[in-house]
């Protein structure tokens, strides 16, 4: 299994569609503006997340359960900035929809600019044939308020292929998260 660079990023994302929409280079000013960079870099792709987010919070003093997760325990924002509470988190989707090739596992890394001030991106891997808009959790481990900023740069996907097809794929298993658009919320 190898890590796989710009050019066969843009290749596979030009003739597969396997990441829209594609930018294939690395966006630092939008609008004569910074931002936080995004689209390809050197061994991966920088996703952004759309303007709406949702954000925990505790007000009814629900028990966090995987298996029966309750949507009263997010408050939903549509905003160009997040604010995040001190040790709290929000979860947000990419702009890019993703369509993983059967020999490749894509992971997902947070980006050092938010990793500096204490925003711990996570996501589950990207699991071959897996496909949708990815579901982002932002964990502001801080005690101050944090700041997310949407349709720039968030969180770096990292590509490896295989030499071999998956026997199994995630398509095959009928995986519940399959072709999933916006946020999505835990099912059980």
């Amino acid at each position: 299994m190898s890590i796989r660079p710009d050019h066969w990023i843009r290749r596979m994302a030009e003739q597969h569609g396997m990441i829209e929409p594609f930018e294939p280079g690395q966006v630092r000013t939008v609008n004569g503006g910074r931002v936080i960079s995004f689209g390809t870099s050197s061994y991966g792709y920088d996703v952004r997340c759309t303007r709406q987010f949702k954000v925990f919070t505790n007000i009814n003093s629900t028990i966090v359960d995987p298996k029966a997760f309750d949507p009263a325990s997010f408050v939903d924002i549509d905003t160009d900035v997040c604010i995040i509470p001190p040790n709290s988190f929000a979860l947000a989707s990419t702009v890019e929809y993703f369509r993983i090739p059967r020999n490749v596992l894509t992971v997902c890394l947070g980006k050092s600019t938010y990793a500096r001030c204490g925003i711990i991106v996570n996501v589950t891997p990207l699991e071959p044939e897996w496909e949708g808009h990815v579901t982002l959790e932002f964990s502001n481990t801080t005690t101050l308020p944090a700041r997310i900023y949407a349709n720039e740069g968030v969180a770096q996907m990292l590509f490896f292929e295989s030499d071999e097809v998956c026997e199994t794929s995630y398509k095959d298993r009928g995986g519940k998260y399959q072709g999933q658009r916006g946020v999505t919320l835990p099912r059980a």
